[in-house]
């Protein structure tokens, strides 16, 4: 058994009944159920969904993405041992925190399986919420170029890289290309401010002005609930990205909810608190990743300039990465989850056949 056969790298051709084709993203891909399963699975399991909800199988990879690029390596290893489950995991372990703590539900109904979720379909608020802690990332990069306004927040003079901001902030961007919205630029992933999201709240699919008040809430007080769960065992929330929608339950009642995944080395900067407190940044998150790739490669503007986008797909393509690389940003991503969640990830031998077992024996949807 090799290390590649333990990775899940292609999630997209499982035997799920689905009535439409599957949706695939860089590490995600959803199948959505028919009418009939998911009825039948609402009344079986007793989800707190509409009777009629149209219900998804999300089966997670182990690929590995990033500066929007899926990268691979050397010996057929096309993804990460154990990444997907750690995601999983984190996500799984910080949704019910916020549900015990009283803040909001998840898009999640059921867990089959380490790399599987069963979800509500929701209708998202396209907003990329993001919270920062400290300044990083591109906010230092635009901050050292002289940029004082970000996403309409004014930042004050003396900042230095990493250090910790005098209050968290909030600094959305958007989710796809939204057209038509003033002084928005109609590409994904730009920045925005409060003003830009109150004055076009339905245009980013808010049902009202309120609910607005309502995402910052759970911004933020879903951030802190990682941020102080993190502090108990010596790690720094840096900053997260967050994914809310609207759903309704059982009794036809609409409410905001989060989605996607949450507090995760994919979504969310983490650094060691000790190294931090010597002065010294040690990433427990993608981001370790990252700076790896830009000190790899002798040009890294190609990984940092969109405009460069065609350059660095081929860069991807055309470079495997050591079976080393890969087996570090495991060891990160298994760790740190292990740490959150007090419970070791298992890595399958055959994580594919797993995942259709269980859901042709438990669920009854698979094709034969």
């Amino acid at each position: 058994m090799s290390l590649a056969d333990k990775v899940l790298a292609v999630n997209d051709d499982l035997p799920i009944r689905t009535d439409g084709a599957v949706h695939s993203g860089k590490v995600r891909s959803v199948y959505w159920l028919n009418a009939e399963d998911s009825k039948r699975l609402i009344q079986e399991r007793g989800y707190d969904v509409a009777a009629d909800a149209p219900l998804a199988i999300m089966v997670i990879s182990d690929r590995i993405s990033a500066f929007d690029c899926i990268w691979q390596g050397e010996g057929g290893m096309r993804g990460v041992p154990g990444k997907g489950a750690a995601l999983n995991a984190i996500s799984n372990h910080w949704f019910e925190c916020f549900k015990q703590q009283g803040l909001a539900d998840s898009h999640i109904l059921d867990i089959p399986h380490p790399l599987v979720w069963i979800v509500q379909k929701a209708k998202p608020v396209m907003i990329e919420a993001i919270c920062r802690q400290y300044i990083t990332g591109s906010m230092w990069r635009s901050y050292s170029k002289g940029e004082r306004n970000f996403c309409g927040i004014e930042l004050s003079e003396g900042l230095q890289k990493d250090q910790k901001l005098p209050e968290l902030l909030m600094t959305p961007s958007t989710k796809g290309i939204l057209e038509g919205i003033p002084g928005v630029p109609a590409v994904d992933d730009v920045n925005i401010s409060r003003d830009d999201i109150a004055n076009n709240f339905a245009a980013f699919n808010f049902r009202s002005t309120e609910d607005i008040a309502v995402y910052e809430r759970l911004l933020t007080e879903g951030f802190n609930v990682i941020h102080n769960e993190l502090a108990k065992i010596d790690q720094v929330f840096v900053d997260t990205k967050f994914e809310f929608g609207y759903v309704e339950d059982a009794k036809g009642q609409e409410k905001l909810i989060y989605m996607d995944e949450v507090g995760t080395p994919d979504s969310s900067r983490i650094w060691d608190g000790e190294q931090y407190r010597n002065g010294k940044v040690v990433e427990n998150s993608k981001e370790s990743f990252r700076q790896l790739l830009l000190n790899h490669f002798p040009d890294p503007d190609i990984l940092l300039n969109k405009d460069r986008m065609q350059e660095r797909q081929a860069l991807a393509a055309d470079n495997l990465l050591p079976e080393s690389v890969l087996m570090e940003v495991s060891r990160v991503y298994t760790g740190i989850a292990e740490k959150i969640t007090g419970r070791k990830i298992e890595i399958s031998d055959t994580p594919r056949q797993d995942v259709i077992d269980i859901l042709d024996k438990e669920y009854g949807l698979i094709v034969k």
